[in-house]
Order: structure tokens, then C-alpha cells, then sequence
């Protein structure tokens, strides 16, 4: 169930609200790849706003520049399961702060979060802190170059962050990477070449055939 504060609530049964999209940016920088951060929002000039930092679940005031109409978010399916769900996020190339996300960080698989805040509209102000609806990775970056009186686009493609469930890890069965935890771990020294061992069985020199698991009977035998 999805959750609501009581501030929301209240206001949504006043239906006295006007819905803002908040996206974050969690990226690298090209030269030293350390983390770096950027915010953005739908609406005009840059604000100074309050999320729930959907990890910890404290409060948070961060910087986002206002796009405005720059940026369109997809309709983000809201489920109760594992499966990974999908959201892009178009904006136009010729922003100044989306252009410098672009080209001055590296955003290949950066986390994104989207948060939605509720307005009251007579004052202009947040009625509670802005909730996370989507948190994830960006899986593609498209920058469309438009040709004359043409409109260009960047559209970011992302997997939501349940996608690091289906996610495998090899290190697990390799030699050097169990040395790391114990360097007297030998278990996985041959792992790669014992598949082609020849032995000797009986008076026959060669591979050992395996011979495949006969099924049990009624589950007894």
C-alpha cells in the first residue's frame, strides 16, 4: 500500500493541490570519478526543496534547478513486487544544467531518483516533503541533434533499482577472488582445468564419464 502523509491527505480531499516531479541525479565526474550530484524540477526558477531520502527515510533539503517544461517524465507503474520497472525521462538538450549532466559527468549506469511534491496552490509552498516514486539506474542516454527547425531531445532510460536482484556475481567462483577473503583458500584452484583431467579407472585411462541421475520412483528410490 502506497504511503501518504497526513499533510497530503488532507489536502487531497480539499483536491487544493498541484503536482511537481523532482528527478535527481547521482553521476561522476569524467576526470577524477568522484560522485557528484545534480536536481532538477518542472517548474520554474531553482528552489531549495525537501525529500525523503527514499534509503534512510530522513528528510532532506537539496537544490533543483527549475526546467520548467523541459522535462516530461513517463507514467511510472507503482507495484508491490520485484519486477524491474522502466521510466525515461526527456528533456531538452539546450538546457544548461541537463547539457552539463550530459556532457561534463559520466551518467552511465547513475542513480536516479524521482520524487513527486504536492503544492498548495494559494501559497506557492510544498505541503509536505516530496516522496520518492521511483529509484533506479540509467541503463541509455539518447541525445537527438535536430536538424533546422527541427526540436532536439535527451532522453534517459532507466531500470529501477530491483533490477540488482537479477543481477549474477562470477567472482564468487573464482580462485583469485576467494584468496581475497582467505589467501589459504584453495577450494577453487582447479576450477577451471579440472573438467579436463584424465585418471585412470580400473584398467582404462581417460575422462570419467558421469552418468546422469536416475530418477527416484515415488520419491523413495
Amino acid at each position: 500500500m502506497r504511503y501518504i502523509s497526513a499533510e497530503n491527505q488532507l489536502a487531497l480531499e480539499q483536491r487544493r493541490l498541484v503536482a511537481r516531479d523532482f528527478v535527481w541525479f547521482v553521476a561522476k565526474r569524467r576526470d577524477t570519478g568522484t560522485s557528484v550530484t545534480e536536481g532538477l524540477w518542472s517548474d520554474v526558477f531553482n528552489v531549495e526543496a525537501e525529500v525523503v531520502e527514499p534509503d534512510t527515510g530522513i528528510t532532506q533539503t537539496r537544490t533543483f534547478y527549475g526546467a520548467g517544461s523541459l522535462v516530461g517524465i513517463s507514467d511510472i507503474p507503482l507495484v508491490a513486487n520485484l519486477s524491474v520497472q522502466n521510466a525515461t525521462i526527456q528533456a531538452s538538450q539546450i538546457h544548461t544544467e541537463i547539457e552539463r549532466i550530459v556532457r561534463d559527468y559520466d551518467c552511465q549506469q547513475a542513480r536516479v531518483e524521482i520524487y513527486r511534491g504536492l503544492f498548495d496552490p494559494d501559497t506557492r509552498l510544498m505541503v509536505a516533503p516530496a516522496v520518492a516514486r521511483f529509484m533506479g539506474f540509467v541503463d541509455t542516454i539518447d541525445v537527438t541533434t535536430p536538424s533546422e527547425n527541427e526540436e532536439g531531445s535527451v532522453t534517459f532510460t532507466c531500470a529501477s533499482h530491483t533490477q540488482e536482484v537479477t543481477r549474477s556475481n562470477a567472482e564468487t567462483r573464482s580462485a583469485a577472488y576467494q584468496k581475497v577473503r582467505d589467501p589459504n583458500d584453495g577450494f577453487y584452484d582447479d576450477s577451471a582445468t579440472v573438467t579436463e583431467w584424465e585418471v585412470w579407472w580400473g584398467s582404462v585411462k581417460g575422462s570419467v564419464p558421469t552418468q546422469k541421475k536416475r530418477k527416484k520412483f515415488l520419491g523413495i528410490f
